[in-house]
């Protein structure tokens, strides 16, 4: 069953159509629109903060538009649909997290937010920060005592007493 079906792809693959498709704009259009969407899901690893609410609601509606003209123009362009498809759920989900961040989150929250931030960029490359290396080193060093000191003693419940009691 399976060598009918790649013959026919085959077949296909290097048939006149598909090579005039190659060459057309019905191709060539979407996949270099296909930047947009990738952009915008790279986007949604980084900070809610650099997040630009004007350009992510003027490419949703970009991005609806063309999704409409791309149903509409004859032949069909799906490939051009799928990219804006994608890039309106890209945009939508980083609209939400701008609304959640400026709008919705405590100034209080915020604050922790960039005090997490920093501080994960400062652990993860200390050789950017030299003057702050040494005290990364002792504040690990002291985590450490801290942690040699706690498994020193033991704090282990005795065995031979039940911990919880049954309610039976």
């Amino acid at each position: 069953m399976a060598g009918p079906l790649i013959k026919k792809g085959l077949n296909y693959v290097t048939s006149k159509d598909f090579r005039t498709y190659l060459c057309r704009y019905h191709f060539w259009g979407p996949v270099a629109n296909w930047g947009l969407p990738l952009a915008a899901l790279g986007d949604l690893k980084k900070d809610p903060e650099i997040i630009s609410g004007k350009m992510t609601l003027a490419l949703t509606i970009y991005s609806c538009m063309f999704m409409r003209f791309a149903w509409k123009v004859q032949p069909r362009n799906l490939l051009l649909f799928a990219c804006h498809f994608t890039n309106v759920t890209a945009q939508t989900s980083q609209g939400g997290r701008f609304i959640n961040y400026h709008y919705l989150t405590s100034e209080e929250a915020k604050k922790k937010h960039h005090i997490e931030l920093i501080d994960k960029v400062i652990h993860e490359h200390p050789e950017k920060y030299p003057a702050i290396k040494d005290i990364i080193e002792k504040e690990k060093e002291l985590k450490e005592t801290e942690v040699k000191e706690f498994e020193a003693h033991s704090y282990k419940l005795p065995k031979d007493k039940p911990h919880i009691k049954p309610s039976l």
